[in-house]
């Protein structure tokens, strides 16, 4: 399969969008996630140009997930829940909607998350600038 490096992700990554980013390095950015399903829904992007988990190199794939869990813990924490959804989706079929790999980790529950649906509202730029900066402050 051929990457798209147009994808939305590819140019957040070259800094052609904007973003909210709560964590950045060398190999990944963690940012917020413009279409979120609940506050602090974030999401965990490899550097590495792959569209599923199927095309990532075990390396990026290991550094993204011990990514996801640093920012679960910091939701737990902003957020004071005991209960972060980690979600990861490959394909189409699977309810991928951005063609490069991302991992969401979101402080909701998987009933709530099926209720709303995947991507269906924007959230405010302020309203996810706040809640960035109250994540920033449990890492």
């Amino acid at each position: 399969m051929t990457y798209d490096d147009n994808n939305v992700f590819a140019k957040i990554l070259r800094d052609e969008l904007p973003s909210q980013r709560l964590h950045e390095d060398d190999h990944a950015i963690v940012i917020m996630d413009v279409m979120p399903q609940a506050d602090g829904h974030l999401l965990v992007i490899p550097r590495e140009p792959a569209e599923t988990l199927f095309d990532l190199s075990p390396e990026s794939a290991a550094h993204c997930i011990q990514l996801a869990q640093t920012m679960g813990r910091a939701l737990q924490k902003a957020f004071e829940r005991e209960g972060i959804l980690i979600m990861q989706l490959n394909g189409k079929q699977a309810g991928q909607t951005v063609p490069h790999f991302h991992i969401h980790v979101v402080p909701t529950s998987l009933q709530t998350l099926l209720k709303k649906g995947h991507g269906a509202d924007m959230e405010d730029p302020e309203k996810l600038a706040e809640l960035a900066d109250r994540i920033r402050r449990a890492l």
